[in-house]
């Protein structure tokens, strides 16, 4: 963990989990451009401390860099036990996927291992679970807080070629609505953010055309060209109006697209 201040903000901890260079960097700066102590989690603990450094810096805030495996329920734990040392979290963001070492290309089904498969579902739902239950006994507790889960088009289609992302992201979305059920009466807010379309860098960085990805969560795909790419700073806007809205009208599921996108 890399503490990049003394003491965590009075208003407590907003984590996002699954932090990459474009959705999960710009939630993140956005909590703590809010005044939140903001903990970043991923795998990649050096690109990790790097976004932590650049936050802390541009924000003025508190931001601690900790490493976590979705997939590991140790893991998820020992990081959540860092977590919760700062203070109380007031936010989750669960925006973890299991990238694949290669291009996004369909898979034919006979083809997929199943250790791609299980890894997928434990990244995507099991981790998803992990983490709620990290943090949701205390909002109980307090009687509020926000839970914000990441998800695309493949949970809600099924699509060829791509069995393990759909049935990983079809289970998160089945345990957000539980949560709904469970937790909205005890004041905790729980909300499904479905993105449909390809996330690039925010406006103004700068990036090769070949470094722009499709985030379903945190995955990403190599994307041709800029039109039509979906800014991570303004989906941050959409995950924090989702905190910040009034209990007598929360939203539950909320779907995403970007203004030139064609409908079938």
């Amino acid at each position: 963990m890399r503490n990049m201040a003394s003491s965590a903000s009075s208003k407590g901890i907003a984590a996002i989990v699954g932090v990459g260079p474009n959705l999960g960097r710009s939630v993140a700066r956005k909590f703590a451009h809010e005044g939140y102590t903001v903990a970043i989690l991923a795998r990649d603990l050096g690109r990790l401390s790097r976004f932590a450094d650049e936050i802390a810096r541009e924000e003025k805030a508190q931001v601690f860099a900790i490493r976590i495996d979705c997939s590991d329920l140790r893991s998820v734990r020992e990081a959540f036990e860092g977590v919760l040392s700062l203070g109380s979290v007031e936010v989750l963001v669960y925006n973890a996927y299991n990238q694949q070492p290669v291009s996004w290309n369909p898979t034919i089904f006979t083809d997929i291992r199943v250790e791609q498969f299980e890894k997928s579902i434990a990244v995507s739902s099991v981790g998803a679970f992990h983490c709620a239950q990290q943090v949701l006994p205390g909002m109980v507790e307090r009687g509020r807080g926000t839970v914000l889960f990441s998800g695309c088009s493949a949970s809600l289609n099924g699509i060829a070629g791509y069995s393990e992302l759909c049935c990983g992201k079809f289970a998160m979305r089945a345990l957000s609505q539980c949560l709904v059920k469970e937790f909205q009466p005890l004041g905790i807010h729980v909300a499904h953010v479905i993105i449909h379309g390809i996330v690039g860098a925010p406006r103004g960085a700068v990036a090769s055309t070949s470094q722009h990805r499709l985030l379903v969560g945190e995955q990403e795909e190599e994307s041709r060209g800029r039109d039509g790419l979906m800014d991570p700073d303004a989906l941050a806007q959409t995950y924090w109006h989702l905190h910040i809205q009034d209990r007598s009208a929360w939203t539950q599921e909320i779907d995403l697209h970007p203004s030139n996108q064609r409908y079938m």
